[in-house]
């Protein structure tokens, strides 16, 4: 059974930082620079953006990931408030490229993105010669300033060319796609292990044309985290977070955490452990035009792997003995 702890306040402002600093990063600091442009500090805002016009090509191709930023001390105090951890089960070579599936989304995900976009787990040091990216939503990267921060961290678009150009420049190259997207955030729900992955076999058919090696990972604690407020799909606010999402790519989830006091409710996720445990590598041949038959037959290989895993491991992080890994 999973139990709360008490974090310091640091760390709970640490997390808090988290998703307002990508707030701060879309809403805030391109209006301003389009606004400088009209100031005697023009130049600076000019220079910006002929870079980023110069530079737009990069997200496409691997990024540009920054050491320093990966191995922020706020990374820790993060990993720190849950704690945040990640088990490895098999090595991975650095001879191959690998595509894995991160699962579940959760509200945030805070296991994919604390393990394969900083150091505070140390994943260079667990999987030495690895260089893992974490694929998030195109259009982020065509936000100046953001796109910058999130390459430094390691993230990468989650576009069919982005993930090609992984695939087939070099080797060690680890991809992370949250399968279910965001269709599984809208379900994230603590006591749920329901993932979206039936009908999604698109990472599948990429793996194939590349040769790279599906890697399953199942991250136990992600849904836990956050309570959300689940509506009804005739219900007004139903169909607005559909509409928000035809807008904006991900749904608008309402959620609710812990406060700053003990015993508050607030926007702070709930205290608890979160593992992502990284399943063995599932080898596929390289097949540039893989048949549907083929893609059906690894993706049904995948799902019986990531159920293992999810079974080999469940009660030692928190589930019960009787609880079911479900795919939609």
């Amino acid at each position: 059974m999973l139990s709360f702890k008490q974090p310091n306040h640091f760390q709970s402002l640490m997390v808090l930082q988290w998703p307002l600093s990508y707030l701060i990063l879309f809403w805030i600091f391109p209006p301003l620079s389009i606004y400088l442009l009209f100031t005697s500090w023009w130049s600076l805002s000019a220079l910006y953006f002929a870079w980023f016009f110069l530079d737009w090509k990069t997200p496409e191709q691997g990024g540009r990931r920054s050491a320093w930023v990966r191995n922020w001390c706020a990374w820790t105090h993060i990993r720190d408030y849950f704690p945040i951890s990640i088990l490895k089960t098999k090595d991975l070579s650095p001879e191959h490229n690998y595509l894995m599936g991160v699962h579940p989304h959760g509200i945030l995900t805070f296991g994919g993105v604390c393990n394969f976009c900083t150091e505070a787990t140390g994943f260079s040091k667990i999987f030495p010669g690895i260089t893992p990216y974490l694929a998030t939503l195109s259009w982020f990267f065509k936000v100046p300033f953001l796109r910058d921060y999130l390459m430094a961290k390691g993230l990468c678009s989650v576009s069919r060319s982005a993930i090609d150009y992984l695939l087939s420049h070099g080797t060690g190259n680890l991809v992370g796609i949250v399968v279910g997207g965001v269709g599984e955030a809208l379900q994230s729900m603590p006591n749920t292990t329901t993932l979206i992955l039936r009908k999604h076999k698109g990472f599948v058919r990429t793996a194939l044309q590349h040769g790279a090696h599906l890697v399953p990972t199942f991250t136990f604690g992600e849904t836990e985290v956050y309570d959300q407020v689940l509506y009804h799909k005739d219900s007004c606010m139903y169909k607005f977070q559909r509409h928000f999402r035809q807008i904006f790519g991900f749904y608008f989830c309402v959620f609710y955490g812990r406060g700053f006091r003990q015993g508050s409710t607030g926007l702070l996720p709930y205290s608890l452990p979160i593992v992502t445990v990284v399943g063995e590598p599932l080898p596929l041949p390289k097949i540039e035009k893989p048949s549907q038959e083929v893609v059906d037959k690894y993706h049904a290989l995948y799902m019986d792997a990531l159920h293992k895993l999810f079974d080999q491991h469940k009660t030692q992080y928190g589930c019960s003995e009787t609880q079911k890994l479900l795919f939609l």
